[in-house]
């Protein structure tokens, strides 16, 4: 009997075991399983207050948390990588805008001056590899600033990128057609003949299809007729890197520079002549920049009269004392200043040395009241610190500010006219007077004489030279000095070299004179000779 409740002990025991433990903890594990699987879907609804039971609700909360948890981490992760990979995509656009810009010209998405240097020095390597002539044409539009001034610079541009497409169906894929700025292309022929006829034969075929092109008539704005255009081209052959890709491009400049010297619409090769031009500039251009670290130049002056015969002042006037080369006249070296910018640098020169000379004729009764009137190029005004430059000259001598007198001439006025009109303003407030120069030579405009602080406008000496003989010169002499009386504006002409030409400024109203009849330009050493007589005998 108590074998048999010893075995019915253990049956019932066993039974309990397996259904209320081992049962149980196996839906446990399963679900473990599931887990390990990212399988969150639990089938454990054990409700029993016991310990297996309170540990299959708190392993299912545990398991929902975790589930939880792992969503918002895979929808952070989603994000993240979502706002990397966008990221990356505008890294990657901005990169290749960055590359356009620096590669590419904006508007006709043609290579630019940097891309085009590359491919040329790319192309010097090349002709000698494959022993082939190379052929660069330079060319630019005729009169393409008449389509701006006209049209507009919005029909300029329609031009622009349609002649860049007709330049790209005028060559071949493998050549390269490149924009340098405004109406100026580039176009770099590789493999054009093995000599140096059957090259330049090439070149001037592919001219001539450029040109031809060019010529056909172009519809810029839907409502106004076909607008027509020609083109000049330069062109300059190369074959090895004796050259660099710089002087490559100044040798088509030069002979672009001859066909359009040349009247335009046509073609023209660069030549030894050309190159000696451009080793003769280049070598000026050296000794420029020389000049103004060794302090070469100085400023002559050459006095202005009024018609009582008294200076009232001094036109300043650069002179060049090169040890190599000697005197050096202005019209030698002024230009080669202008092309490279240099004249931005020597004209701050010749300022700071007017004013620095104003300051000791102040400290002299014959001398205080005189002025001196400096020349200002184009490219030197539009400088955004020019009225810094002058003002900062005018205060740190301590100079009276209307003793400076600037004479433009009116190629300045061929630029942005309000940005003119603002730069004059601003100096004749501070009391700086300005000259207008060589008046009537230019594309004179009574416009600016209405909109411009002048007080003053200068007869240029090639009217005066011609006064007394040519009637069309005395007409031009005599309008001029009309207007400058009826505008409240002193007149001054320059050139006068005899009685005849001074007597009849002075009988026309003309009270201001400048010219060899009264003295040439001469050092500030020799200035107290035109001063030791109170007046000239006029």
């Amino acid at each position: 009997m108590a074998l048999v409740s010893i075995i019915l002990v253990i049956t019932v025991g066993g039974y309990l075991l397996h259904n209320i433990v081992l049962v149980r903890v196996g839906h446990l594990d399963r679900s473990i399983e599931k887990i390990k699987e990212n399988d969150y879907h639990l089938d454990l609804h054990d409700e029993s207050a016991d310990e297996i039971g309170r540990l299959s609700r708190s392993f299912v909360e545990l398991a929902t948390v975790i589930q939880k948890n792992r969503e918002t981490l895979e929808d952070e992760v989603y994000e993240r990588t979502r706002e990397l990979v966008v990221a990356r995509d505008e890294a990657k656009q901005a990169a290749e805008q960055i590359h356009n810009l620096a590669f590419f010209d904006p508007l006709t998405n043609l290579p630019n001056r940097r891309l085009l240097l590359d491919r040329i020095q790319h192309a010097l390597l090349s002709s000698i590899r494959v022993d082939k002539f190379g052929v660069i044409l330079m060319l630019d539009l005729d009169h393409f600033k008449n389509i701006n001034d006209t049209m507009g610079h919005d029909a300029g541009d329609v031009l622009l990128v349609e002649a860049s497409r007709r330049l790209l169906a005028s060559v071949r894929a493998e050549d390269t057609v490149s924009r340098l700025g405004g109406d100026e292309f580039v176009v770099l022929v590789e493999d054009a003949g093995t000599n140096l006829e059957s090259a330049a034969n090439h070149g001037e075929r592919i001219a001539e299809k450029i040109r031809a092109a060019i010529a056909v008539p172009y519809h810029l704005e839907a409502d106004e007729s076909a607008h027509q255009t020609t083109v000049s081209i330069g062109l300059t052959l190369f074959k090895g890197n004796d050259v660099s890709p710089e002087v490559l491009l100044k040798q088509a400049d030069v002979a672009l520079y001859q066909a359009k010297t040349a009247g335009r619409n046509t073609i023209k090769f660069f030549n030894t002549t050309m190159q000696a031009e451009i080793d003769g500039r280049y070598r000026l251009e050296i000794e420029l920049r020389t000049a103004l670290k060794n302090n070469e130049f100085r400023l002559y002056y050459q006095p202005q009269i009024d018609h009582h015969g008294h200076v009232v002042g001094a036109e300043a006037l650069i002179r060049w004392d090169c040890p190599n080369r000697g005197g050096v006249t202005p019209n030698e070296f002024i230009p080669n200043a202008e092309e490279t910018g240099l004249i931005v640098e020597l004209g701050r020169w010749v300022l700071e040395t007017a004013c620095a000379q104003l300051r000791l004729w102040a400290g002299d009764a014959r001398t205080a009241h005189l002025s001196i009137a400096v020349n200002v190029s184009s490219r030197q005004f539009l400088q955004t610190d020019f009225v810094d430059v002058v003002t900062n000259c005018v205060d740190g001598n301590g100079i009276v500010a209307s003793r400076l007198k600037l004479e433009l001439t009116e190629s300045v006025f061929l630029h942005n006219i309000d940005f003119v009109v603002e730069q004059m303003k601003c100096l004749a407030d501070r009391g700086i007077r300005f000259s207008l120069d060589d008046f009537g030579t230019g594309y004179s405009s009574l416009t600016y004489l209405k909109k411009l602080p002048l007080s003053q406008v200068k007869i240029d000496q090639s009217f005066v030279r011609d006064l007394m003989i040519d009637p069309n010169d005395e007409a031009i002499v005599k309008a001029v000095i009309v207007l400058g009386q009826s505008l409240g504006l002193d007149v001054i002409a320059e050139g006068v070299e005899t009685n005849d030409q001074f007597s009849y400024l002075r009988q026309n109203g003309c009270f201001l004179y400048q010219g060899y009849l009264f003295g040439k330009p001469v050092p500030i050493e020799q200035w107290d000779q035109l001063l030791s007589a109170e007046a000239f005998e006029i």
